[in-house]
C-alpha cells in the first residue's frame, strides 16, 4: 500500500504536510474506490467543482453551522482535486486535457468563493468598493497560483525527471494550437487555448525560470544528469517552504479561520499584503537559482555546438 501511494506522488519536495498525510492519503482510497466504479478522473474533477461550488454558496451566509458544513464540503473538493490526478496516475489515463480542466475548475470554484465572500459583505452593510478588493485579490491569487505551479513543475522536471513534471512550452503549444481548426476540433481547440493563454502568463511572470527550463531541454534531450539534478534539489528545494504557502491549504485553513471569526474580507487583504509578500521573495530567490544555473547550461550547449 504505501509503494502505491507514493507512486501516485508528484514529488514528496513538493509536497505539503496537509497533502502528505492526509490530501494524498484520503485521494488515494478515493482513486482506488472511482477505480473500481470505473470512473474516469475527468468525472472526479467534475465532483470535485461541485462540491466546491457548494461550499462557496454556504459561506454566503453568516451561520456558522452552514459555514462549517461549506468548510467539510470544501475539503471534499481538495481531497477530490487530489484524487483526480491520482486516479490518473494509477490507472495510467492522465492527459493534457485533463490536466487543463483540473486547473479550469480550481478556478471556478475559487471564483465561486470570492463572489459570495464579496456578497457576504455587502449583505452586511460593506462599501461596493469590496467588489474592487476582491477582484485585485483574486487576481493576485492567480499570480501567485500560476508562479506556483511553474516552479514546481521546473522543480519537478529537474529533479524527478520528465515524467513526473508537467513541462510544456507556450512556442510548441502555439504550434499544435495552429495545427488544430475550429470547426473540425472546437473543445481541444478551446482548451488549448486556455491552456496556451495560462502558460504565456507563466512564462511572461517568470522569464529566468522560463529560459533556463528552455535551456535545459535542449541540454539535456536525454534527461537531466544526475551530478546537476543533484545541485538543483540543494538549490531550489529550500525555495518550497515559501512556495508551498502560496498553494490551496494555505488559503484554506485562513480562509477557515476568518470564517469563524466572522472577518471574511480580511481574507481579500491577506492575498494582497502577507501572499504578495511571499511571492515576490519566492520569485526573487528562484530568480537566484536561475541565474546559477542559466550561464553553466548555456556554455554547455556552446561548447557542444563548437564541438
Amino acid at each position: 500500500m504505501p509503494a502505491a501511494i507514493e507512486g501516485t506522488y508528484k514529488n514528496r519536495d513538493v509536497e505539503g504536510l496537509l497533502d502528505v498525510y492526509f490530501y494524498r492519503r484520503v485521494g488515494f482510497a478515493l482513486a482506488r474506490f472511482f477505480s473500481r466504479l470505473g470512473m474516469t478522473p475527468t468525472a472526479v474533477t467534475l465532483l470535485s467543482g461541485i462540491s466546491g461550488l457548494a461550499a462557496g454558496h454556504l459561506y454566503y451566509y453568516r451561520d456558522l453551522r452552514l459555514n462549517l458544513f461549506g468548510m467539510g464540503l470544501h475539503v471534499l473538493s481538495n481531497a477530490l482535486d487530489n484524487a483526480d490526478g491520482q486516479l490518473a496516475r494509477l490507472t495510467n489515463k492522465g492527459s493534457r486535457s485533463g490536466r487543463i480542466l483540473d486547473s479550469i475548475s480550481d478556478h471556478i470554484v475559487f471564483v465561486g468563493i470570492y463572489v459570495h465572500l464579496v456578497l457576504r459583505c455587502l449583505a452586511a452593510g460593506a462599501s461596493p468598493a469590496i467588489w474592487l478588493l476582491a477582484l485585485a485579490a483574486g487576481l493576485s491569487h492567480a499570480v501567485q497560483g500560476g508562479f506556483a505551479d511553474y516552479a514546481r513543475n521546473a522543480y519537478l522536471f529537474f529533479v524527478a525527471g520528465r515524467s513526473r513534471a508537467e513541462v510544456d512550452s507556450s512556442v510548441r503549444l502555439r504550434a499544435e494550437y495552429e495545427q488544430l481548426r475550429w470547426r473540425r476540433d472546437f473543445w481541444q481547440k478551446l482548451l488549448l487555448r486556455i491552456y496556451l493563454n495560462f502558460t504565456i502568463g507563466q512564462e511572461t511572470f517568470s522569464p529566468a525560470l522560463m529560459r533556463l527550463r528552455a535551456a535545459a531541454g535542449q541540454a539535456f534531450p536525454a534527461g537531466v544528469p544526475s551530478e546537476i539534478q543533484t545541485r538543483y534539489r540543494a538549490a531550489a528545494r529550500p525555495l518550497f517552504k515559501w512556495i508551498g504557502l502560496l498553494m490551496t491549504n494555505t488559503r484554506m485553513l485562513v480562509l477557515f479561520l476568518l470564517l469563524i471569526l466572522d472577518h471574511p474580507a480580511w481574507y481579500f487583504v491577506m492575498e494582497l499584503t502577507l501572499l504578495n509578500l511571499v511571492l515576490a521573495y519566492a520569485l526573487i530567490r528562484q530568480n537566484q537559482v536561475c541565474r546559477f544555473f542559466v550561464p553553466e547550461i548555456a556554455a554547455l550547449i556552446e561548447s557542444r555546438n563548437q564541438a
